[in-house]
C-alpha cells in the first residue's frame, strides 16, 4: 500500500457524465458499453479547456451516443482518487440529468460497443461503477418527484 503525504503532487482530473431520460418514457435511461471493456456505464468524458461542465456533458452525450439531449439539472459529484504511472490522480465527475430530444442509439460512435434504453429502476443493478449507480438512484428519486 502506498502512503501519500500532503506534499505529494496530485493531478486533478475533471470529467462529466449524464443520466439521459427519455421524454416519452421518463422511467427509462440510456446505458452504454464501451468497446474497450465489458462495463456498462453512462455517457461521459473529460471537460475540454474553456468548456463548461454542462456543455461538456451535452457534447459527450452527442458524440458517444448520437443523441441530442438537454440538461434538466445537476445531480451531484463523485470524487475518488487513484494512482497512474506513479502519480496520484484526484478525479471529480459531475453528473447531470438530461432529457432526450432526438436521435437514435444506433448512431453511437466507435468507442461504444452498444447503447440501449433500460428501465431506470434496473440501472443500479446494471451499472458497473458505484458512483454511477448512486446517480441513477438520484435520478430515480427525481423522476418520482415529477422532475
Amino acid at each position: 500500500m502506498t502512503t501519500y503525504y500532503a506534499s505529494d503532487p496530485t493531478e486533478v482530473r475533471v470529467s462529466v457524465s449524464a443520466v439521459v431520460r427519455r421524454r416519452d418514457e421518463p422511467n427509462r435511461i440510456l446505458l452504454m458499453q464501451r468497446s474497450d471493456n465489458q462495463h456498462w456505464g453512462l455517457p461521459g468524458g473529460y471537460v475540454e479547456p474553456g468548456e463548461s461542465v454542462q456543455c461538456a456533458a451535452q457534447r459527450e452525450v452527442r458524440e458517444e451516443t448520437g443523441l441530442d439531449a438537454e440538461v434538466v439539472e445537476q445531480l451531484g459529484d463523485v470524487r475518488y482518487s487513484y494512482v497512474r504511472g506513479g502519480q496520484r490522480v484526484q478525479k471529480v465527475v459531475t453528473f447531470f440529468l438530461f432529457r432526450y430530444l432526438s436521435g437514435n442509439v444506433e448512431d453511437h460512435d466507435h468507442e461504444v460497443e452498444e447503447a440501449l434504453w433500460i428501465p431506470l429502476a434496473e440501472a443500479p443493478e446494471r451499472l458497473s461503477y458505484k458512483g454511477e449507480r448512486e446517480m441513477a438512484v438520484a435520478a430515480l428519486s427525481r423522476t418520482e418527484e415529477g422532475r
